[in-house]
């Protein structure tokens, strides 16, 4: 499975607004539970805490990935933000997180969840991408800039 099977266009939102660590992972649930139901988001909204409880999944340079293994999913979901104001996330370098990328597995994809967060991280280990996406004018162009990353790094 590749970032554009699991990051659908309306699963990514420019200007987020969230005023702690948890309403960003409420707001984040919401964006996963693809059908509304209030159990699995907050199945979504319960791995998502528990990963963070384990360490900050902050990975610096502004940039989370928050992430967990849920039951009640049938297949890999992703959204990503790009919030208003920076929030603290103890990252490593002690900088505030603006980009944050949300993923969430089904319970029983242990390989399938290291391999896409190995690619999500490679991807935001980028710092064109990173500055791409700052500059970025809206929620299209956020999306363009995540799945057509492979292109971008090999036309370069």
């Amino acid at each position: 499975m590749q970032l554009v099977d699991l990051l659908v266009p309306a699963h990514v939102v420019a200007g987020a607004r969230a005023t702690s660590r948890k309403r960003l992972l409420e707001l984040l649930s919401r964006m996963l539970d693809e059908h509304g139901n209030p159990e699995t988001e907050r199945a979504i909204f319960d791995a998502l805490c528990r990963r963070e409880r384990l360490g900050s999944t902050a990975l610096g340079h502004g940039v989370a990935i928050p992430h967990g293994r849920t039951p009640g999913i049938t297949r890999p979901v992703g959204a990503f933000v790009r919030l208003a104001e920076p929030l603290a996330f103890d990252a490593p370098d002690g900088q505030p997180v603006d980009l944050v990328f949300a993923l969430v597995v089904p319970e029983m994809a242990t390989d399938q969840h290291l391999v896409l967060l190995a690619d999500i991280a490679q991807r935001f280990g980028d710092t064109a991408l990173i500055a791409a996406l700052r500059r970025a004018q809206d929620d299209a162009e956020l999306h363009a800039l995540l799945v057509d990353w492979h292109e971008h790094t090999a036309a370069a």
